[in-house]
């Protein structure tokens, strides 16, 4: 098997995060995360959570090779094997699954819009009742100064592509409250990024 693929950002993020998940989720439960990319947060959290089951996925074949490595290097057991995933296909999986978190970070800003609302609606099929959609990633707040280094990032994203770009919480809150979900935590986190927990106000 050829070596996973490594991100930085990933490596230097995974922890924090981890954290966080370690405070807000309960002992054990089934977890799928959106844009696994590299693998390395499926392989970290899959380790530091021993008691939740991992289902990483991602839209890009080749990256079901380098989730696979991390697993793999790990010995992990609690992790499956990825799954090819779009967000924006009408049908993520079949209609019998759920899962108590679906996890996705820095998606939203590297992809366009129509992957929020995509995210929202899948998130809204697919959690368990009492489950949690998690969004992690930098996002622009009306009540938040936005920081110089994130000002910058968003000016390089939408020179990349028009479609890209740092998203507003605000915007993301409607698209959830359009399918129930509800903003529930706000959690600060390193680099100008925020943790955003999200569940059903009254579960459908």
């Amino acid at each position: 098997m050829s070596p996973p693929d490594f991100s930085p950002a990933a490596d230097r993020n995974k922890q924090p995060i981890l954290e966080v998940l370690s405070q807000v989720l309960p002992e054990c439960g089934s977890a799928l995360e959106i844009a696994s990319g590299t693998g390395q947060h499926a392989a970290w959290f899959a380790a530091g959570l021993p008691q939740w089951d991992w289902q990483p996925t991602d839209a890009q074949p080749h990256a079901l090779t380098s989730i696979a490595a991390n697993a793999s290097q790990q010995g992990l057991e609690n992790i499956r094997a990825p799954l090819l995933l779009d967000v924006m296909a009408p049908r993520w999986l079949p209609d019998d699954a759920r899962f108590d978190l679906i996890y996705c970070a820095n998606m939203l800003h590297i992809a366009p819009w129509a992957t929020c609302a995509s995210l929202m609606r899948g998130s809204a099929r697919h959690l368990a009742p009492g489950g949690r959609l998690i969004t992690y990633g930098p996002y622009l707040e009306d009540d938040v100064l936005t920081s110089p280094g994130n000002l910058t990032f968003d000016q390089s994203l939408r020179a990349q592509n028009p479609g890209w770009g740092i998203r507003g919480r605000g915007d993301v809150e409607k698209e959830g409250g359009r399918v129930g979900l509800r903003l529930m935590a706000r959690h600060a986190m390193p680099a100008n990024n925020l943790l955003l927990v999200w569940s059903f106000a009254h579960p459908p």
